[in-house]
């Protein structure tokens, strides 16, 4: 497996696991809808100078498919990943993302033909049992509900639009940074006219500037250049295997927030390295 892949993996891992924590500082400033739009208008901007060089009429279809993946992984996606950060948490949400693996390595057989081997198969597993197990080190998952089903909502649309990204950067001459601009463009373009209708604004407070940028430009602008570049030189469900790690990533990051590592917690950790070795 190539090793800039596994590289890319993690650290879009890490990427998404310090932005986690940003927008969760900022979830009592606006809703899911609200903050994402912020979020891909501002990551959209950044990536400009991209979308002006992008070769818009050889790649049409290309182009197209990639709007279509924004809206659905991205547009839906990170609004239904948003409302569930705001009522699980950080570590409880990116816990959810056990299902990515397992979803991911049957949709990479299913949908896009792909061969895996069983490293790959027991990576996944492994992966999945430690952020279960990160889940259970601070209560159960079932406080609520509605921040569940938010929670699986995100890892369906994300692994959809991941699909769709994956078939247009194997098929076409697009590079991981061109069709991560047009993602973000597309889900940008899917939340305007939903924000519109709501009519509301942000309550940004004094100082949250700075939080926003970082966490826009760390977990959205470099999260998914990377995520792009994973998906180019690997088989989507080895990939998403490896990017969902971040959950232990969360476990470290939390003892700077004031929650302790508990036995299941280093269990995990123990799991999910053994998980990315395997897939590896």
């Amino acid at each position: 497996m190539p090793m800039i892949g596994v590289v890319a993996a993690l650290a879009a891992a890490l990427a998404w696991t310090t932005a986690s924590s940003l927008w969760r500082s900022l979830s009592d400033q606006g809703s899911a809808l609200q903050l994402n739009t912020l979020k891909n208008g501002l990551a959209t901007l950044l990536f400009v100078p991209v979308l002006a060089l992008l070769p818009w009429q050889d790649n049409a279809a290309a182009i197209g498919w990639l709007v279509l993946s924004g809206g659905v992984g991205i547009a839906a996606g990170d609004s239904f990943y948003l409302a569930a950060l705001r009522r699980l948490g950080t570590r409880r949400t990116l816990t959810l993302e056990a299902l990515g693996p397992v979803l991911a390595s049957l949709g990479s057989v299913v949908l896009m033909r792909e061969q895996l081997n069983a490293g790959a198969w027991l990576g996944a597993l492994l992966v999945a049992g430690a952020v279960v197990l990160v889940a259970d080190s601070d209560g159960p998952l079932h406080r609520d509900r509605q921040g569940l089903v938010f929670g699986l909502l995100a890892v369906v649309c994300g692994l959809n639009g991941a699909f769709l990204a994956r078939q247009v950067l194997i098929s076409s001459e697009l590079s991981p940074l061109q069709t991560a601009s047009v993602r973000l463009l597309g889900g940008w373009l899917a939340l305007l006219p939903l924000l519109r209708a709501r009519g509301s604004r942000l309550n940004a407070r004094s100082g949250s500037g700075l939080r926003i940028l970082l966490a826009t430009a760390l977990g959205t602008n470099v999260g998914i250049v990377l995520q792009q570049l994973v998906f180019q030189t690997m088989p989507v469900g080895p990939g998403v295997t490896l990017m969902s790690t971040a959950p232990v990533m969360a476990l470290v990051a939390g003892r700077f927030e004031g929650d302790p590592i508990q036995p299941r917690g280093v269990l995990a950790a123990v799991l999910a390295v053994a998980g990315v070795a395997c897939s590896a």
